[in-house]
């Protein structure tokens, strides 16, 4: 792990009262390091065969979404997508663009979007995502470029 990424790591933990455990750090420091929101997978192949095993890593997963330094950011194909939730509040996570061609997510936190109200009565809305689908600035050039 890069000291840079570690010392992150430990002062996300310490922010969040949190006990620095090699698990912890590891998987903030992956977070950190991403592009993106990442599968469970994802992150136990970041951290490779010396890293916690899968089980490990869901609870340590769990427990940084219990605490509010990790969140879902999205369900796709039924699994969980996890980011750090350093650019999300409590009742809305910035929007996520995935292109319908090389399927890459990206994070746009410097798009806002309202919160939706409902207009039926008995729905509260509490929490709102927004997963944006299209084609990413690369693949959109290929489709432009005559083969």
């Amino acid at each position: 792990m890069k000291s840079g990424l570690k010392r992150q790591a430990e002062k996300v933990l310490e922010s969040a009262a949190l006990k620095k455990t090699c698990s912890r750090r590891a998987i903030i420091a992956v977070l950190l390091d991403s592009s993106g929101p990442m599968r469970q997978d994802e992150i136990s192949a970041r951290l490779g065969v010396n890293g916690p095993n899968k089980v490990t890593v869901y609870r340590t997963l769990e427990t940084l979404v219990g605490a509010g330094v990790v969140h879902k950011a999205f369900l796709q194909d039924r699994t969980w997508h996890f980011e750090l939730a350093d650019h999300c509040t409590a009742e809305q996570c910035h929007p996520h663009f995935t292109c319908t061609n090389c399927e890459q997510t990206h994070c746009l936190p410097d798009i806002s979007i309202p919160m939706a109200r409902s207009p039926y009565k008995g729905f509260i809305i509490e929490h709102q995502r927004v997963q944006l689908d299209g084609l990413c600035p690369d693949c959109s050039s290929e489709q432009k470029t005559p083969h």
